[in-house]
This record gives structure tokens, sequence and C-alpha cells, in this order.
């Protein structure tokens, strides 16, 4: 049994300057868990303008039960102004529960709805009426304080 992700890395550089020679490296998918479906688990640009942001996805087939815990892609890239290549992170992604058997969801149950909705529209219009009788009205309140004077 297999299941299949479709994993998305967003690059975004934060800054005033168009970055050049991009690249995103996400390979920390061990190739015991995961076999790599579709895509490439790297990718690269010529540039990224500033403030602009690169989509990079892939499609990975889970081999085993459990829990990963993957780290984010590593993004290097050059700017003008300096001479180092510069390292950035991509968006981390959740924890995979791998081909975890959840138990189903508890949803709102409609034949109950179906099955005691009459009875229980007649009781909350009996209570209704009950309360309404037995509140008096602002107009007889105001009647029995002048009968009193």
């Amino acid at each position: 049994m297999y299941k299949c992700f479709t994993l998305e890395d967003i690059a975004r550089i934060d800054g005033l300057r168009t970055a050049y020679d991009v690249s995103l490296v996400d390979d920390h998918w061990p190739q015991n868990l995961f076999d790599v479906i579709s895509g490439n688990t790297s990718r690269s640009w010529e540039r990224l303008d500033a403030g602009g942001i690169l989509s990079h996805s892939f499609e990975l087939e889970g081999k085993v039960k459990g829990m990963f815990y993957g780290s984010p892609a590593v993004i290097t890239f050059r700017i003008p102004t300096k001479s180092a290549l510069q390292e950035a992170y991509s968006t981390p992604i959740l924890p995979l529960d791998v081909l975890a058997e959840r138990p189903p969801e508890k949803k709102f149950e409609w034949r109950l709805l179906a099955k005691y909705g009459s009875v229980i529209s007649v009781i909350s219009i009996v209570v209704l009426f009950v309360c309404l009788v037995a509140t008096p009205s602002k107009s007889s309140a105001a009647k029995a304080s002048k009968k009193k004077r």
C-alpha cells in the first residue's frame, strides 16, 4: 500500500535586491522511505526579483508507515553586492503521517434528526408557550402598578 504526496517548496527571499542563480535543493527524502513519482527534488532559476515568489513541486510515494518530519529545502542565491553565495530555506512542511490509518470522523447524525426532530420541535414549542404565559408582559405590570396608587 502506497500513499502519494505532492510537495511544494516555496522560495521567498526577502529584501530589496534581485537574487541571481537561484537554486533549490530538497534532497532530504530517504530512498528507503519514499520514491519520487514525478518531478525533481531540485531546481534552478536564473533570477528572483525582490519580494518575488518561486514555486517548485514534486510528487512522492511513501513506502513505510510512520511519522516523518521533513526539513525545509535549501535555497542558494547570489546577490550582486555580496561576493559570497547566500543561503535561505523554503517554507517548512508539516509532519507527514505516512500511510496512517485514521479513525473515522464523527459527523452529525442526520438520521437522528430525522427520527427525533419532530419530538424535539414539539417539546420546544411547548416550553416556549409556557415561558410566554408565565412571564407577565410590561403593559400588565404597568397597569398593576397604577392600580396600587
